[in-house]
C-alpha cells in the first residue's frame, strides 16, 4: 500500500501507463492477427496490404517501449517471408 505522497502518485501513474500500454499491445496484436488471417486465406495481395499496415504499428510499439526491437524485427521478418511464399 502506498503511504507517501510520492508513492501514491507513482501508483496512479503506473495504473495509467498500464492501461495505455495494454491498449497499444492489443492494437499491435490486432494488426498482426489481420496479417495472419490474410495469410491463412491465401490472398497474397490482402496479406501484403495487411503487412504494410502492421509494420508501422509494430515499430511504434518499439519506440514506445512495448515491444523489444529484436522481437519486432523477428516478427516482421517471419511474416514477410510467409507473405512472399504465398505467391
Amino acid at each position: 500500500m502506498a503511504n507517501t505522497a510520492q508513492s501514491k502518485k507513482r501508483a496512479r501513474q503506473n495504473e495509467r501507463r498500464y492501461e495505455i500500454n495494454k491498449a497499444r499491445r492489443s492494437r499491435i496484436r490486432t494488426f498482426l492477427r489481420r496479417v495472419e488471417e490474410a495469410i491463412a486465406s491465401g490472398d497474397q495481395a490482402a496479406a501484403k496490404e495487411a503487412l504494410q499496415s502492421a509494420q508501422p504499428e509494430l515499430m511504434r510499439g518499439v519506440s514506445k517501449g512495448i515491444v523489444h526491437k529484436n522481437t519486432a524485427a523477428r516478427k516482421m521478418s517471419r511474416l514477410t517471408h510467409r507473405v512472399k511464399s504465398l505467391g
